[in-house]
């Protein structure tokens, strides 16, 4: 069984910067799983963030994200990231890490196997 557990949230101001972190324990990633970042706002549906691959790193972010937010994963230290740059009030929500058993990723929820339990960031205006 995978637990995943992610970490870095917190309050900031508008234009600063945050990296989430979430380490995996109970089996290693390498190139079999592709990772994910979702994030959940209250009152609304969770939505995609961010995700990349199991064997090359490729990554796919969403459209209105992409160029704020950098994916990385460090296979040895079982870890993926999300590097937050230029936050907006907007961004404020709960971010979870997911993985997915194969080499591609999704940009859909169902399509994950494991799931964090969230960490929270606000940014305030």
């Amino acid at each position: 069984q995978v637990q995943l557990e992610e970490s870095g949230g917190e309050s900031v101001q508008a234009g600063g910067s945050l990296r989430l972190s979430c380490a995996a324990s109970g089996r290693t990633f390498g190139s079999g799983y592709a990772l994910a970042w979702f994030r959940q706002a209250p009152g609304k549906e969770r939505e995609f963030v961010a995700a990349i691959r199991g064997g090359d790193g490729n990554t796919n972010y969403a459209a209105s994200l992409k160029g704020r937010f950098i994916i990385s994963r460090d296979n040895a230290r079982n870890t993926v990231y999300l590097q937050m740059n230029s936050l907006k009030p907007e961004d404020t929500a709960v971010y979870y890490c997911a993985a997915r058993l194969g080499f591609t990723w999704s940009m859909m929820t169902y399509h994950y196997d494991y799931w964090g339990q969230g960490t929270q960031v606000t940014v305030s205006s």
